[in-house]
């Protein structure tokens, strides 16, 4: 039996590699994806470098995932209780294993800190199987929470793809009110749909500062006030805010873009008793130094960290992607697939912010 190609990553510097990988003996209640698109986002940079820690490497990348049933095992449901086919277009929650029974589960109500937690194409390995995206097949594994997408498309739910879910919860931790102004900063896809849901509550204004130069072409396109950071150092970006706040700072500024400097910079460029939410600290990108009686504590500032997503947030993903009319936004994001075998391309060119969004497309290997 032919083997199923893969692209997969040794260890950290080590680039990405092509292998045939075996197909799964499926386990009761499991199933096997035929994989239509996965997404190269900003985490598999991150995983690229080794700057996350647990990753079993090697490993098969890809953890928000789009496709068809091929084959069920037993009984596959969706959350609903329905149950689902061979040949049903699906996605599901990267997120596995999570245990309902502990301290953060049942107390904490905070899923995302479960111990037991797992997620596909990030702590799981090829030795446990096809387990990543950027395959022709995915393994999922008994108990994963599958989706099926119905209204909503392979193309239109991986335009949201994984920032979208992550967006989610970084507007659920914001609590934007009707009318206030809003401050995304970074304009990558996590950036770019907080700036689509911020409008989509009702902020009177979303700015954006971020880059590169066609990012934020998209980010002025689903309706955000934009300003390069190349074009301004960060004395030049406070004004800028506060030109357009009413010299007072955003009422919500929420940190989507990864580096450590930007958390100081959000907490001074909102205003006073406004809040923060941070959302794009998901590598340890080192320390910074704040003030926290001017920074913080005068300001009378309320701050949330926001750590990755759960059931809830995939679920609405499908929901709103599955509206033609809510989800047209997602519409200007640039898309860029790439074959199984440029998967390396791919990679870069997130690394460099050369695409808005990259996808691998399986199907083009086939030719």
């Amino acid at each position: 039996m032919a083997g199923v190609l893969t692209a997969v990553m040794p260890g950290p510097g080590a680039g990405v590699e092509l292998r045939e990988l075996p197909e799964p003996e499926l386990e009761r209640d499991s199933a096997l994806l035929a994989v239509a698109l996965s997404e190269v986002c900003g985490t598999d940079v991150h995983l690229a470098a080794g700057r996350l820690a647990g990753v079993p490497y090697p490993i098969v990348p890809g953890h928000v995932t789009v496709g068809r049933l091929e084959k069920i095992r037993g009984r596959l449901c969706d959350v609903e209780g329905r149950a689902l086919s061979e040949g049903d277009a699906v996605t599901f929650l990267d997120v596995h294993k999570t245990c309902g029974a502990c301290w953060y589960c049942l107390v904490a109500k905070a899923s995302t800190r479960c111990p037991a937690r797992k997620v596909y194409g990030i702590t799981y390995g090829i030795e446990d199987g096809l387990t990543g995206g950027w395959a022709q097949k995915l393994y999922l594994k008994p108990k994963t929470r599958v989706l099926p997408l119905r209204s909503a498309g392979f193309e239109r739910f991986m335009a949201g793809g994984c920032g979208l879910p992550t967006a989610l919860h970084g507007i659920e931790r914001a609590e934007i009110g009707v009318g206030q102004s809003v401050l995304v900063l970074g304009s990558g896809p996590v950036g770019l749909s907080l700036a689509i849901l911020a409008r989509a509550v009702g902020a009177g204004s979303v700015l954006c500062i971020g880059g590169p130069r066609n990012r934020l072409e998209t980010a002025r396109a689903v309706g955000a006030e934009v300003l390069d950071i190349a074009d301004a150092d960060e004395e030049g970006r406070a004004a800028w805010v506060h030109e357009r706040t009413g010299g007072r700072g955003a009422d919500v500024t929420i940190e989507a873009s990864g580096d450590p400097r930007a958390v100081v910079q959000a907490l001074r460029w909102t205003r006073d008793a406004g809040r923060v939410v941070v959302v794009g600290q998901y590598t340890d990108g080192g320390e910074v130094a704040f003030n926290p009686h001017r920074d913080l504590n005068q300001k009378h500032l309320e701050v949330r960290g926001c750590w990755g997503s759960d059931f809830s947030h995939f679920h609405g993903a499908v929901r709103l992607m599955g509206d033609p009319e809510r989800s047209a936004a997602w519409g200007a994001l640039e898309l860029e697939r790439f074959a199984l075998t440029r998967a390396a391309e791919a990679l870069e060119a997130v690394a460099r912010g050369a695409v808005v969004k990259a996808l691998i497309d399986p199907a083009m290997d086939r030719g």
